[in-house]
């Protein structure tokens, strides 16, 4: 499969099946995150793997959207460990959005499938699993195969065409504002 079939293919799950995923499998995904580009190569990245039924009692208190996924990585990353640009951003959060989505395409690869969760409690999440103070948790992502009521958001396949998102070398003008009488 292409790049593109395997990007066009990648749905976020909500239905997953409660079939343990196979070490070999979470090994390879996890090492796809590992190898994501960060910025100065810092990898701030912290990825906590929940798969005991009581940690993922746990991730229930946290959020409502597990989707009954057998396995469920939290997303953070060290603040004391990322690139920071004071004008631009903490490269933290793009750094682990980065490594979210190679996990994400890496699952999809091997018929794993996979849901960016951002409806989640941080702090309850930093109590639950005793997450240092110094991490900021971006996400969690359940994984898992799909259930047989598995199947894409009907937005799914709603995309702009790239002539709308994509500008070569200018910017469009900004639609003018209608003038008002006073």
């Amino acid at each position: 499969m292409s790049f593109l079939e395997l990007a066009q293919a990648r749905y976020s799950e909500r239905h997953f099946a409660s079939t343990p995923l196979e070490p070999e499998k979470l090994e390879y995904i996890l090492e796809a995150g590992r190898l994501a580009p960060t910025a100065e190569n810092y990898q701030p990245q912290r990825i906590l793997v929940v798969q005991s039924p009581e940690g993922l009692k746990r991730i229930d208190a946290c959020t409502k959207c597990r989707f009954g996924a057998p396995c469920v990585l939290i997303l953070a990353y060290d603040l004391k460990a990322s690139a920071h640009n004071p004008d631009v951003v903490d490269y933290g959060i793009v750094d682990t959005s980065i490594v979210g989505t190679q996990i994400s395409l890496a699952a999809e690869d091997v018929g794993i499938k996979s849901c960016w969760v951002g409806l989640i409690d941080p702090p309850e999440l930093r109590r639950q699993f005793s997450i240092p103070a110094s991490y900021r948790i971006v996400a969690v992502m359940p994984l898992g195969y799909p259930s047989d009521k598995s199947r894409p958001s009907y937005l799914h396949r709603r995309r702009k065409p790239l002539e709308e998102t994509v500008f070569f070398e200018q910017y469009p003008q900004p639609a003018s504002q209608p003038e008002t009488e006073e």
